[in-house]
């Protein structure tokens, strides 16, 4: 199974944490991790993920040299932002850690994908209709839950 992190590619000293228990937990529970590939929130969590698990960079560019070093797969694409759809369409489920505009883009991209996002100190999402709420994103406020809701999400038990 393959779990998407996103947020932030800047450093950010409450997220970090955060972020590296999720990259942690995953790779325990067995999950592999894919993201973006650089640093704040992506970096954080793969240097938890690569202690005890494999981790996918997808890169916006086409040099395999950007990638964080705690990557042990890098994707170089050269699609720029585009490389979004490609982190959340190669997983089960979708944590979003923080963020800005592109996280919120990699959001959209995973529910259009029916992918299920569970959010920690991230965007909340809601629209008119059948919209309201932000149907398929779940809101939770620690690592252990954002990492059970997807691990559920993405066999299916959620």
């Amino acid at each position: 199974m393959q779990i998407a992190v996103i947020g932030t590619g800047e450093p950010d000293e409450e997220l970090s944490p955060l972020a590296e228990e999720v990259g942690r937990r995953l790779a325990e529970a067995g999950a592999v991790l894919a993201c973006g590939g650089h640093g704040g929130v992506m970096e954080a969590a793969a240097r938890g993920a690569s202690e005890v698990g494999e981790v996918i960079g997808i890169l916006p560019e086409d040099d395999p040299a950007r990638a964080n070093p705690y990557v042990t797969h890098v994707v170089a694409t050269g699609v720029g932002h585009a490389r979004n759809l490609a982190v959340v369409a190669s997983a089960d489920a979708v944590i979003a850690i923080g963020g800005e505009w592109g996280t919120l883009a990699a959001i959209g991209f995973a529910r259009r994908l029916e992918r299920p996002v569970i959010a920690l100190r991230s965007w909340r999402v809601t629209g008119p209709g059948k919209m309201e709420g932000g149907p398929g994103i779940e809101i939770v406020q620690t690592a252990e839950e954002a990492v059970d809701w997807a691990l559920a999400a993405a066999t299916g038990g959620s």
